[in-house]
């Protein structure tokens, strides 16, 4: 082998580890690196599968939950500032200017009666409170409420997010509410809008209820 060759050979084994070295320097910036930050994003996310064929329920959503998407909260972000807004404000999860990733709020969808009998399930399914609905049971894992999205960021709970700590706790009262919604789904078999009572008691108190 030439000397030549030796050094070509060389240079090439120095520009593989410094590619090599950058990619892992920039993998550690967009996945958040490790766990030593308690903001950080984790190592590694489990979700555990869906099991079973149970729906959420709509009525416990409408009536219970999305009320805490409009509700005025009390934010501290990681700088130590605390600040007060609300999950569906503009920039926040609003449908229309939110930044905040798959999860949308539409602020003035209104309820939907479920006692009468024309809202049929393709009314309801085109309702904008249904999408909102759908967009927050898109942000949960059955059973597992404090691994859910829709918990797991707002309490920062090994996973960053942007609008900071809305959750202290999960008993946080609000918190409470999200995590009784994941927990109680329909009977199986149900759909989402079946027995528009089932859920209420025993529960969270909310103040829709």
């Amino acid at each position: 082998m030439t000397e030549q060759t030796q050094r070509t050979r060389r240079s090439a084994a120095a520009v593989r580890c410094t590619v090599a070295a950058a990619f892992a320097v920039l993998g550690l910036a967009s996945c958040g690196g490790g766990n030593d930050n308690p903001l950080d994003n984790p190592n590694t996310l489990s979700n555990p599968t869906l099991t079973g064929n149970q729906r959420l329920r709509f009525s416990y959503f409408q009536t219970c939950v999305f009320p805490v998407f409009l509700k005025p909260l009390q934010i501290r972000f990681s700088n130590g500032t605390t600040a007060v807004n609300t999950c569906a404000a503009s920039g926040c999860h609003d449908n229309a200017n939110g930044t905040g990733g798959a999860f949308r709020v539409i602020p003035n969808a209104q309820p939907v009666d479920l006692a009468n009998p024309a809202n049929t399930a393709d009314i309801i399914r085109a309702s904008d409170m249904y999408k909102n609905f759908y967009s927050a049971q898109g942000e949960v894992v059955f059973g597992s409420p404090l691994i859910s999205r829709i918990l797991a960021k707002p309490m920062v709970n090994g996973v960053l997010h942007g609008g900071g700590l809305v959750f202290e706790t999960a008993q946080d009262p609000d918190a409470r509410l999200i995590q009784y919604w994941i927990n109680n789904p329909a009977p199986t078999g149900s759909d989402e809008f079946s027995d528009p009572t089932f859920g209420f008691t025993p529960g969270p108190v909310c103040n829709s209820q």
